[in-house]
């Protein structure tokens, strides 16, 4: 059996989710979001509990089993607390700002890079270099993230660019001259 597709998912008080077949849509105060379940795998609500059931041990349940259980386990604690993402901007002259429903990045490019920011999908900008990206759904947070930092990624010689809060650069020596 799968450790983490056994693991029931603990519903939140303030979190409603309703199973119909394969889909299932949750709705909470961050957002509202469904899934449908790939097909050998059942979702079943038990109380306050959901629960993944396979009905076989083929080679596909069992690699179903856990992974469904995960997505949704990602979408309720996404639509009760949200996913977060955070970016910093690190050069001499880079900033960014949000206007409306788009981020506006001055990159060192001689034009500034222009992002749509997709619907549930929140970014704020704190002191110029430091965005925030927030959402209900991880796959979606995760993705506007990774687009904004391919933007201009990270070089290793001076460190300038696009990277994740938490990440650590590793640092080149330039030439030197004997």
């Amino acid at each position: 059996m799968s450790r983490i597709g056994v693991l029931p998912i603990e519903i939140p008080s303030q979190v409603k989710v309703e199973v119909d077949g394969q889909r299932v849509a949750a709705e909470g105060p961050k957002g509202k979001l469904q899934m449908t379940v790939a097909e050998p795998i059942k979702p079943v609500m038990e109380g306050s509990q959901l629960k993944v059931q396979r009905p076989d041990n083929h080679d596909r349940s069992k690699s179903l089993h856990g992974l469904s259980r995960t997505l949704l386990n990602n979408l309720v604690t996404g639509v009760s607390q949200g996913f977060t993402r955070r970016l910093e901007l690190n050069g001499v002259g880079f900033r960014a700002s949000v206007e409306g429903n788009t981020l506006r990045m001055h990159l060192g490019y001689s034009h500034p890079s222009v992002y749509p920011i997709p619907e549930q999908v929140q970014v704020s900008v704190a002191e110029n270099t430091k965005i925030t990206i927030e959402g209900p759904d991880k796959e979606v947070v995760g993705r506007v993230a990774a687009e904004i930092r391919n933007l201009y990624p990270v070089e290793p010689y001076k460190a300038k660019g696009v990277r994740y809060a938490e990440e650590k650069v590793l640092r080149k020596e330039g030439k030197s001259v004997k």
